[in-house]
């Protein structure tokens, strides 16, 4: 039996390359649980991994850190044929093929049983980004950060994470100020639930290392300066959540935020994320995300549109969530 696929190659220690080829389902060999993958996604981690060397450590291999489908066969008991699942992360597109094709065998712990009211269309849309999104809601809300402690900072904001979390959040029935440098995407973010705007530059110059508080939280997807600059910013046992760099892996702060004010600074770590904590995030995925607006956040690509979407997301030009539809 075939499958088609995306398959990496590596050139040289800089540059990876990337073809659509029909393959042999017995390259998939490592895993009790084979799924006939619907939908897969675009992450700001595959377009590392289809350009770089960076992420993929064993090639040739299928990229692609998530994917949705349905269950063919089954050698361990949580499922059966015909179960809709959700994989995001683990080894997938690092050391083990990953979403980019019609075919997935992967470990039973690597896979959760989606919600009867979440498709597998919409655990792509959400995907690791939105995942992600809702482990930052969950840190919030364990640190004790409810709506009525004050506004929640979302920076990255017209990034997929940041357009989940902001929709998560306001629905919760926090206010949610959304940091963006891009002027044009002021409705859209509005539109999610975005009570405030500001200007992302704000955030990237260099400010003191404490400073007057505006927010009680935030969801940071940024890192260096910016979240140096929000962590000064935040008010008195407040929770900022981090959970990407693409600002720079530094974090040039002090400790004043977290002596003088209690600050907590939460790292989100969706890829080895434990069985459990991730089927509590998709049960409240289920619950705390509007569906519907989902459908303001997504396009969708074929296989062969793949790279074209990775590479303009390495520019800052793709927002919200591209989905992969795998039999396109």
């Amino acid at each position: 039996m075939t499958f088609r696929a995306i398959l990496a190659n590596r050139v040289d220690d800089a540059t990876v390359t990337t073809s659509i080829e029909t393959l042999e389902e017995s390259l998939l060999t490592d895993g009790d649980v084979s799924v006939a993958v619907e939908w897969s996604n675009v992450n700001y981690k595959d377009a590392i991994a289809i350009f770089t060397p960076r992420i993929i450590q064993t090639f040739p291999l299928i990229p692609g850190i998530d994917f949705a489908g349905t269950v063919l066969q089954s050698g361990d008991p949580r499922y059966v044929p015909g179960d809709k699942v959700v994989a995001t992360g683990w080894g997938l597109s690092q050391d083990h093929h990953g979403g980019y094709a019609q075919r997935a065998k992967v470990k039973g712990d690597w896979l959760v049983k989606l919600p009867a009211s979440i498709s597998t269309r919409d655990a792509m849309a959400i995907g690791t980004a939105g995942f992600t999104a809702m482990l930052s809601v969950l840190a919030l809300e364990h640190g004790g950060i409810t709506p009525q402690r004050g506004d929640i900072l979302v920076t990255g904001a017209s990034g997929g994470v940041g357009s989940v979390s902001i929709a998560i959040l306001a629905k919760l029935g926090y206010r949610v100020i959304a940091s963006t440098g891009k002027a044009t995407e002021a409705d859209y973010l509005k539109s999610l639930g975005a009570a405030e705007l500001i200007e992302r530059a704000t955030l990237e110059e260099e400010g003191a290392p404490i400073a007057s508080p505006r927010w009680a939280g935030a969801v940071d997807t940024v890192g260096g300066r910016t979240l140096a600059n929000v962590l000064s910013l935040t008010a008195y046992r407040g929770v900022v959540t981090n959970c990407g760099f693409v600002g720079g892996r530094e974090l040039p702060a002090t400790v004043l935020p977290f002596i003088l004010r209690n600050v907590t600074l939460a790292g989100i770590d969706s890829v080895n994320a434990p069985q459990p904590v991730r089927e509590l995030a998709w049960q409240r995925l289920a619950t705390d995300l509007d569906l519907a607006k989902l459908g303001t956040m997504v396009s969708e690509i074929g296989l062969e549109e793949v790279r074209g979407v990775a590479g303009a997301m390495l520019q800052g030009k793709v927002r919200g969530r591209t989905l992969v539809d795998v039999n396109r």
